[in-house]
């Protein structure tokens, strides 16, 4: 290593942390992915120049693993791949000043916890796009993380620093004593890896025996719809009752009158002009919906809805815009809800919307003119900031909705729970990506979901992957790209609530308390020493 050019460890670090991500299925090479960056770190080299070697890794890992983008906004995917690459220097740039402050003692440690630190502030601000957390890298593998029903994906990230820390101080250890190098290796891993793996088999195990012994749980019938409607056509006026005709021909082929629930995906029911929900029973271009749904009176229609609410300038909100010309507002809503045949039975306006597309960060209000330019919003839609669950007394179903990627949100998933939830229904349209390995990873992503909350999850994606996702984590029916079809599954609603459920992201809050703790003690250092040498002069 010692001999090997920083360019070559800095892609070694990309390609490594690329090559383990979904949906290829090496894995394990996660757990050695940040060893050759650490390696460079011991080379003594400019903060400047660290920084950029490490630029150059987490460049290669978001364009390897995020190019799909570029499907649906070209310059966006430019920004998008920069910025994250970018965000992600500031826990290298701790590891850096730590280690020449404090030394390898704790700046390893301290580079753990801001990594874990970054990743949450990444999941909770405005410019947030946390498809790269580290814990994430396990969704293809939902029998490695059971666990994660006490963690979430942060315990994912952190088993993996552990791991890469551990092993890069083993192989400084032993230096070039190879029988002893690889003897101590695999010890290491068997333990390292082998723990954990045994903790979520026997976890597994446990719930499995849990559920065989709840005896009168029965299931609702439930059908996924997936329509395979152009996402670049569906808003095309005069497009949307050949829409809705072949949405209710493919939900009726599965209906029967055991069916609970049918679920149709993001914005399946729209018109050009969006929908005014207090009014979309008055719709004529909808009757087809509402005389399916009389038709079928047993069951509730859960579907996507291109909304928005009128007000006057009095009762306004902080997203309302202006209608030209008048004195009335508007918000408008990427909206989940439940419908029979009376209309709107409960609905939740999505609430993590996509930065550029979707909404526009307020500290970059000012770049709003050039934003739009290139197909972005400085508008968008509202946000709604309340956990809806939406619940239909008829079936016994508690929905968590999530929209389009709000799925990928580990703990705000968790208020949904916390208010009632007892399924997941996951609504999407992530054909605007074509057939890219961007829809497999988002399929992916939600079987972590389904882990953490020990709930089922009911997934109806427009152009696929549209399927059911068991409390393990199993996918059962996955329909494939570019397909038109209908599944149905029986679902239990299930009760009670996982720890991670009830707690939220605890990992990530003792890593930012450990991060605060090793900087502010770094920097006391510094400033320690530059007062001794002031003095000394």
């Amino acid at each position: 290593m010692k001999k090997l050019h920083p360019a070559i460890l800095s892609l070694s670090s990309g390609l490594l942390l690329a090559a383990a991500w979904p949906p290829l299925p090496a894995t394990f090479l996660i757990f050695l992915a940040f060893i050759p960056l650490f390696f460079l770190l011991e080379r003594n080299l400019s903060r400047l120049s660290f920084l950029g070697w490490c630029f150059v890794a987490m460049l290669v890992w978001n364009s390897a693993t995020t190019w799909w983008i570029w499907n649906s906004t070209g310059p966006g995917t430019v920004a998008a791949i920069l910025a994250n690459s970018l965000f992600m220097l500031l826990p290298w740039l701790a590891l850096y000043n730590v280690h020449k402050r404090l030394g390898s003692n704790y700046s390893y440690w301290a580079f753990m916890a801001c990594w874990i630190t970054f990743e949450y502030i990444h999941l909770n601000w405005e410019l947030s796009w946390p498809w790269l957390t580290l814990g994430n890298v396990f969704a293809a593998q939902p029998e490695w993380v059971q666990w994660y029903q006490f963690t979430g994906t942060s315990g994912g990230s952190l088993w993996i620093l552990i791991i890469n820390i551990v092993l890069f101080k083993q192989l400084i250890s032993v230096g070039s004593n190879r029988k002893l190098l690889i003897r101590s290796l695999v010890w290491f891993m068997a333990a390292a890896i082998g723990i954990p793996l045994a903790i979520s088999f026997m976890v597994r195990t446990f719930n499995m025996r849990l559920d065989s012994r709840e005896t009168g749980i029965s299931g609702k019938k439930v059908v996924v719809v997936q329509p395979n409607i152009d996402p670049y056509m569906k808003f095309s006026e005069g497009t949307q009752q050949e829409q809705l005709a072949r949405l209710i021909t493919l939900s009726e082929s599965a209906c029967d009158n055991n069916t609970a629930l049918v679920v149709w995906p993001e914005t399946a029911i729209n018109m050009p002009n969006g929908i005014l929900e207090d009014s979309i029973r008055k719709i004529r271009a909808l009757t087809p919906i509402w005389e399916f749904l009389k038709r079928n009176p047993q069951l509730k229609l859960y579907s996507g809805i291109e909304s928005y609410r009128l007000y006057r300038e009095a009762e306004k909100t902080e997203y309302s815009r202006k209608i030209q010309g008048t004195e009335t507002w508007y918000d408008s809503y990427n909206t989940a809800a439940i419908l029979d045949s009376n209309g709107i039975v409960a609905s939740y306006h999505k609430s993590k919307l996509v930065p550029g597309v979707e909404a526009l960060p307020s500290f970059l209000n000012f770049m709003g003119d050039w934003f739009e330019q290139f197909g972005g919003t400085t508008g968008g839609y509202a946000r709604q900031k309340e956990r809806t669950v939406l619940a239909d007394a008829s079936s016994g179903f508690a929905i968590a909705p999530a929209i389009c990627y709000e799925s990928i949100y580990g703990e705000f998933m968790t208020g949904f729970m916390r208010n009632g939830a007892n399924v997941i229904g996951i609504i999407t349209n992530d054909g605007w990506w074509g057939n890219t390995p961007g829809h497999k990873q988002h399929l992916q992503y939600a079987r972590l979901r389904a882990i953490e909350s020990r709930r089922w999850v009911l997934r109806s994606a427009n152009t696929g992957i549209s399927a059911f996702i068991d409390p393990y984590g199993r996918v059962l029916q996955p329909q494939g790209w570019d397909k038109e079809s209908v599944i149905s599954q029986v679902i239990p609603a299930r009760e009670g609530m996982t720890f991670y459920s009830r707690f939220g992201d605890w990992v990530s809050r003792v890593m930012i308390a450990l991060a605060i703790v090793l900087i502010g003690y770094s920097t006391y250092q510094m400033l320690g020493e530059r007062k001794r040498k002031n003095a000394a002069i």
